[in-house]
């Protein structure tokens, strides 16, 4: 699929407004997310920090996590913003992974200023897939 620049500014407008119910007391780096799925649904998230660092969670995640939970599988594209553009974790990448090789990903600042725009493909190459597992 290729996002037409309305559906890029729906996503990050999503991903920047979101951003602002971050719980990131620790890192003080507030992340928005934005996905919309094959069904023209949009499920937002932030990522939420705790004191016991290992059980915080990405706004990547959360916002699959949202969508998976009420029954979405399919993605075209996910839409992340941070102050600095940063880029999905190796966790997130491979959350991703598991949904879509070729959803695509666009990173983008406060501005609203795409940095990148590329697929989980290019973001994770050789990427453990359910494909690579057996099958009973």
């Amino acid at each position: 699929m290729k996002l037409n620049p309305d559906q890029m500014s729906e996503l990050i407008i999503a991903a920047t407004e979101v951003r602002q119910w971050s719980y990131s007391p620790y890192s003080h780096y507030a992340v928005g997310a934005a996905v919309l799925t094959t069904s023209g649904k949009i499920y937002d998230g932030v990522n939420i920090e705790n004191a016991a660092y290992p059980t915080s969670i990405c706004a990547e995640r959360v916002a699959l996590y949202k969508a998976v939970s009420e029954g979405e599988r399919g993605f075209e594209a996910i839409a992340i913003v941070t102050e600095n553009a940063g880029s999905p974790c190796g966790s997130c990448r491979q959350v991703m992974a598991e949904f879509g090789l070729g959803t695509i990903v666009l990173l983008a600042d406060l501005n609203g200023q795409i940095r990148l725009q590329t697929t989980v493909a290019d973001l994770l190459p050789h990427a453990f897939t359910p494909q690579d597992l057996p099958h009973h």
